[in-house]
């Protein structure tokens, strides 16, 4: 009985980091998006600098998974629990760092005027803000219905990657003045783009978790 609380003890100090890191990745997509918009460098230079904070919670979910594979020899789902927090813990650091990414694109542009209204970026980062929260309620209540639906949203992200893609696209055929921001903004969807994909891997690993078969959702 006290191995058993220990054991849960454990994993709801993993679940609450996984929380933790998946509000910071969140916060850090929105504010970069908005330092995008208002050319705030400062805000970008900030992001950078907290990336630190995200690996460091990583690491510590590593710890506590590791000395309860060693001490409380999980087998099963509770195994499977440990593993897939794992998986997660990586892919939300993963996240975080293309946050930073677009944050040192906000850095890089150093305040020039954009050449088009930011739209269909901010409304990407929405979408995936919303993935992000979705995907991680659904383990903290093994929602399966839930983590396919989160799954689902990315093929709006997806279909908004293409149409920025391509109206940056005729932006540097008309002017090709625009190339180089044009290129950059095209890196930022592809940022959000790819921590969409991330997110359909937590909600991959969801449906794993719960059913011990894992679905490619990332289609």
């Amino acid at each position: 009985m006290v191995k058993r609380l220990e054991f849960d003890h454990g994993l709801e100090e993993m679940t609450q980091l996984l929380i933790e890191m998946g509000n910071r990745v969140e916060k850090a997509l929105i504010e970069s998006m908005e330092a995008l918009k208002k050319g705030d460098v400062e805000t970008g230079k900030r992001i950078v600098k907290s990336d630190s904070e995200l690996n460091q919670m990583e690491e510590k979910i590593s710890e506590i998974g590791a000395k309860l594979i060693a001490t409380q020899q999980p087998v099963a789902k509770d195994l499977r629990r440990i593993l897939i927090a794992f998986k997660i813990s990586s892919d939300l650091e993963r996240m975080g760092d293309l946050s930073v990414d677009i944050a040192k694109a906000v850095i890089r542009l150093d305040g020039q005027p954009l050449i088009k209204p930011l739209l269909d970026l901010p409304r990407m980062a929405e979408l995936v803000a919303v993935m992000i929260k979705e995907s991680l309620q659904s383990y903290v209540d093994e929602n399966v219905d839930l983590a396919y639906k989160s799954a689902k949203d990315d093929d709006q992200v997806d279909a908004l990657y293409s149409q920025i893609i391509r109206e940056l696209f005729s932006l540097m055929v008309e002017n090709p003045k625009t190339v180089s921001q044009a290129m950059l903004l095209s890196f930022v969807g592809r940022y959000i783009e790819r921590i969409a994909d991330h997110a359909t891997n937590i909600a991959e690993s969801v449906v794993y978790l719960m059913t011990g078969k894992r679905p490619d959702l990332n289609q």
